[in-house]
């Protein structure tokens, strides 16, 4: 029975030495391993991104990406003034229409959701303005999208002072389009041009004087000698003129033009028109002319010119003149005073 308990005796001591001596060895040969995982990642992050499951991951998707844009074409479109047209020009407004090319290298339309547009001269405003929903621009394609404008001569000249009557300015039509592209997003796509335009001045037309050729009460030709002062900055093509004159609120009749002419810029430029009319059909105005009266006289018409910048209907309007018979042995027959 002794024997007994002192051999478990034995056996506790013994475990509990081995005990101690793992505690020992692990206190001085075996102390646990701290791994810092934010250095480690540091260390191994290209590594990791190359060959571990995200970087596979990340390349695999930049790779599919590029061969379906490579394979679809997606790209940004392009957009570019092509021309600009004057379709009307008057006194009163300039009507300008904006030629833009827009190309899209997509596989599908794109929306073209906004255009903002505005115009000015030297830094003054002139007009702006926005075409919403403009429309779509078809898939690998190029349309071009027109864009209306109108100037009106009157707001500007009351606005800009400095803007005279028969001067030609400059300016700068400027325009964004809006569209949107799948890939890309909604993108704004800016282009300009510059150019000139005239601010219109009628001409001044008289009448110097009428030589007649013919003389008779039944029927009488003569020939109005036109006096013509264009005040613009530019030269008039004078294609066509359409006018009645009266004397003494009875109408003579009219007088076609025989030929074009040019009528210079800043100028003074004199036309032969040839007139028939019946003096019988003037009543006391003609007799007032031959007794030496003054009579007086008005012009009412339009002529037709052309312009560097398009054809142009003016008006033509002259009332308040005075025109009288000379005598025979004067140099001219009649004259306007």
């Amino acid at each position: 029975m002794l024997l007994l308990r002192d051999l478990q005796t034995a056996t506790d001591s013994t475990s509990i030495l081995t005990i101690n001596k793992q505690t020992a060895d692990m206190s001085s040969d075996d102390k646990p391993e701290i791994v810092d995982r934010g250095a480690k990642k540091e260390e191994n992050e290209e590594g990791e991104e190359n060959s571990g499951f995200l970087g596979k991951v990340k390349g695999f998707i930049q790779d599919i990406g590029e061969k379906i844009e490579g394979t679809i074409g997606f790209g940004k479109p392009t957009a570019d003034v092509s021309a600009i047209h004057v379709p009307k020009i008057n006194l009163k407004q300039c009507d300008l229409i904006v030629d833009v090319l827009v190309t899209n290298p997509n596989p599908i339309p794109i929306p073209l959701i906004d255009i903002n547009y505005s115009i000015d001269s030297d830094g003054r405003k002139l007009i702006s303005g926005l075409i919403p929903d403009a429309g779509t621009i078809h898939a690998h394609g190029s349309e071009t999208v027109q864009i209306p404008l109108c100037i009106i001569y009157d707001d500007i000249k009351t606005t800009y002072e400095s803007i005279q009557p028969g001067s030609i300015i400059p300016y700068r039509v400027k325009v964004d389009l809006i569209v949107d592209v799948p890939v890309f997003g909604r993108l704004t796509l800016p282009i300009e041009k510059k150019g000139e335009i005239p601010v219109p001045y009628k001409p001044d037309v008289d009448i110097d004087k009428i030589k007649f050729e013919k003389f008779s009460f039944e029927e009488t030709v003569a020939t109005l000698h036109l006096k013509l002062e264009n005040k613009n900055d530019f030269d008039l093509g004078l294609n066509a003129l359409d006018y009645e004159v009266w004397l003494c609120d009875v109408s003579i009749g009219g007088a076609e033009l025989a030929k074009t002419e040019k009528l210079v810029k800043n100028g003074i430029t004199y036309l032969d028109v040839p007139i028939t009319f019946r003096p019988k059909d003037c009543g006391s105005a003609l007799w007032d002319m031959i007794r030496g009266k003054g009579t007086g006289y008005s012009m009412k018409g339009n002529i037709d010119v052309d312009t560097p910048f398009g054809g142009m209907k003016l008006p033509l309007n002259k009332e308040g003149g005075t025109t009288r018979l000379k005598k025979q042995d004067d140099d001219d027959d009649d004259d306007e005073e």
